[in-house]
């Protein structure tokens, strides 16, 4: 028994110098790697489309009259008939 308790006491002497000697590391905060949000901007347009829908011509919003007169002009002559619809497309800006 004398033994034990002499180990014990040993160990217990250990795990105390040793607890001393270790250095507690401070946490540094993480940095965020969320995203920054992308702005994305829209403009609306005319398009002039052929039953295949495929774009034949694009105009600015203002500038429907013009659109649909060249939907009429491509549809003459027993040609397919084309039509006019609104288009989203992105803008992209001359600094990015």
């Amino acid at each position: 028994m004398a033994l034990r308790e002499e180990a014990e006491a040993a160990a217990k002497a250990e795990k105390e110098a040793g607890g001393e000697k270790k250095a507690v590391k401070e946490k540094k905060p993480r940095k965020s790697r969320k995203k920054e949000p992308v702005i994305v901007r829209i403009k609306l347009f005319w398009g002039v489309f052929n039953q295949s829908l495929k774009r034949v011509a694009l105009y600015e919003y203002s500038q429907k009259k013009q659109a649909q007169k060249k939907a009429d002009e491509l549809g003459q002559g027993g040609k397919s008939p084309h039509f006019v619809q609104k288009v989203k497309e992105e803008i992209k800006e001359k600094g990015e």
